[in-house]
């Protein structure tokens, strides 16, 4: 089964030409026939990566929520964890009797992005901020580990 999930992932990456350096971040998601109690009402929300020569910046949207209600954290010493429990609050009408004929914008009850970060991620160097309804997440990289040297060494 792990290996038709792995043909799969293969095939959808080379189908979006998706970079190999991205694959690093994806990890295996449940189809939605999968659900259970725990991921149920559980929202993902798409996240764009970019890969800097300095660090990786993660953008997500997440309008109407409060920094205060969005907590990243790190676990498992290499996964990025992005949840938030909080609502967006309604915009209610000034008189009384009002009520809604549509709601379209509505943001997820919960949402829980999870990412294997690479190995040259530092985990101690992370920040996250949220402007105008987007949370923007740096992980700064670490330096390139030194190349060894040789060293010749004369036969008497």
């Amino acid at each position: 089964m792990s290996r038709v999930i792995d043909d799969v992932a293969a095939a959808v990456n080379h189908l979006f030409d998706i970079p190999e350096t991205m694959e690093k971040f994806t990890t295996p998601s449940r189809s939605p026939h999968q659900e259970t109690n725990k991921s149920k009402g559980v929202s993902s929300i798409p996240v764009d990566i970019l890969d800097s020569p300095k660090d990786y910046i993660f953008f997500m949207d997440v309008p109407g929520l409060p920094k205060s209600d969005i907590q990243v954290t790190v676990e498992d010493e290499r996964t990025l964890v992005i949840r938030s429990n909080g609502k967006r609050k309604r915009e209610d009408g000034e008189e009384e009797g009002c009520k809604y004929i549509r709601l379209e914008r509505r943001v997820p009850q919960k949402l829980l992005r999870k990412f294997k970060l690479p190995e040259d991620a530092n985990v101690s160097a992370i920040s996250a901020k949220c402007e105008n309804g987007v949370l923007t997440i740096v992980v700064e990289k670490l330096p390139p580990p030194p190349k060894p040297k040789t060293v010749e060494v004369a036969i008497s």
